[in-house]
C-alpha cells in the first residue's frame, strides 16, 4: 500500500484513526476528561495510533504538521464538550 503524501489526506487519517479510539474508549475519554488525566489513560492508545499514523504516511509529511495531537484535541477533546470538565 502506498504512503499518504496529501497533507489533506494525512488529516483525514488522523481523524479516522483518533475517532476509532473515541468509538471504543468513550468512556475512559470521559473519565480522563473529568479528572483532567486524559493523555495518562490513553497513553498506549495515543501511541499506538501515532504509530500506525507514521507507518502510512510518507515521511517528509509527518514534518510538515502535528496530526496526530490535532486530530487528538479536535476529535478527542473538542468533540467531547457536554462532558463536565475543568479545561471549560
Amino acid at each position: 500500500m502506498a504512503r499518504i503524501a496529501d497533507a489533506e489526506r494525512a488529516r483525514r487519517l488522523a481523524r479516522a484513526i483518533l475517532s476509532d479510539v473515541l468509538l471504543y474508549n468513550r468512556d475512559t475519554v470521559r473519565e480522563g476528561l473529568e479528572r483532567d488525566d486524559l493523555f495518562e489513560r490513553l497513553e498506549g492508545h495515543f501511541e499506538e495510533a501515532r504509530a500506525y499514523f507514521e507507518s502510512r504516511v510518507e515521511p517528509e509529511l509527518l514534518h510538515k504538521e502535528n496530526f496526530v495531537d490535532r486530530a487528538i484535541v479536535d476529535v478527542l477533546i473538542c468533540g467531547s464538550r457536554s462532558v463536565r470538565a475543568r479545561i471549560w
